[in-house]
């Protein structure tokens, strides 16, 4: 049943009939009723749904900055399905069990704003380190825009994001990884807002860098071994021994004297 708000001659909502009446952004729409359908699980159909849910599963955990990054590229809908459509259209590749997302041809953000066309990024532990070259001064490209920063984790399906990074002069900003993520794939993109927000560039995707330099010395005490003057072997002190999660004290090293590689481990306790 449809109700009429305004009159015969004014908008009405719900069913009457074949058509459907309905109000969305303060306006009102009439459209027709769904078909039924007889075969609603064709291979084809069944392909369209999987596209459908690999573009709705990216875009959804990272829904907040979906509403800023398309934005200015909503018109007659919401930033939401904008990017939708456009991810449907341009980023779902494959068919069957192979549909993925092109994280190559995919936009987190797009619109008229210059982009920065040289970038880099380099996960450095738990923190990842965006660079790039200042542009400002060309085209619309202030040196006052503001760095969005977003990071996809792949293995998790989840992502973290800044829209308020830094500005486009700055040329770098760092990003705080969660402790989890040092060991999965990570896709990195990196675009700009003007400071009204009237505007967004189009995301770049930046190739992910892992910095080796990083990683953690070896324990020196543990594993350096020393010869003493007269050829006997010293050997590195051992870490407390735990059993059952429990730490053993009172345990003596003793070094002795005379032929090589008699060191040995006593117990006191």
């Amino acid at each position: 049943m449809g109700i009429i708000n305004q009159g015969i001659l004014g908008s009405f909502s719900g069913k009457v009939g074949p058509i459907v009446g309905f109000r969305w952004k303060s306006n009102y729409y009439i459209r027709a009723r769904a078909a039924k359908v007889s075969n609603p699980r064709t291979p084809k159909q069944q392909e369209q749904r999987g596209k459908f849910a690999t573009a709705f599963s990216f875009l959804k955990t990272i829904k907040p900055f979906i509403r800023i990054g398309y934005k200015e590229f909503a018109q007659d809908k919401s930033a939401f399905n904008s990017a939708m459509s456009y991810t449907l259209k341009r980023a779902v590749t494959g068919s069957g069990k192979e549909i993925k997302i092109d994280f190559d041809r995919a936009l987190v953000s797009i619109g008229t704003l210059i982009p920065v066309f040289e970038g880099a990024a380099t996960q450095d532990g738990n923190k990842m380190h965006f660079n790039w070259q200042d542009n400002s001064g060309m085209g619309n490209a202030e040196d006052t825009d503001i760095a969005m920063l977003l990071v996809y984790n792949k293995d998790k399906e989840t992502a973290v994001y800044d829209t308020e990074a830094t500005l486009r002069s700055t040329r770098h900003a760092e990003f705080q990884l969660p402790s989890d993520w040092q060991d999965d794939e990570l896709i990195a993109y990196l675009s700009f807002r003007s400071a009204d927000g009237s505007c967004v560039a189009n995301s770049i995707r930046l190739t992910v860098t892992v910095d080796k330099t990083a990683l953690p010395a070896p324990d020196q005490e543990a594993f350096a071994l020393c010869t003493s003057s007269d050829r006997i072997p010293l050997y590195p002190k051992p870490k407390q021994p735990i059993i059952n999660n429990v730490p053993v004290k009172g345990l003596t090293y003793h070094t002795l004297t005379g032929k090589p590689f008699q060191g040995r481990l006593y117990g006191t306790g």
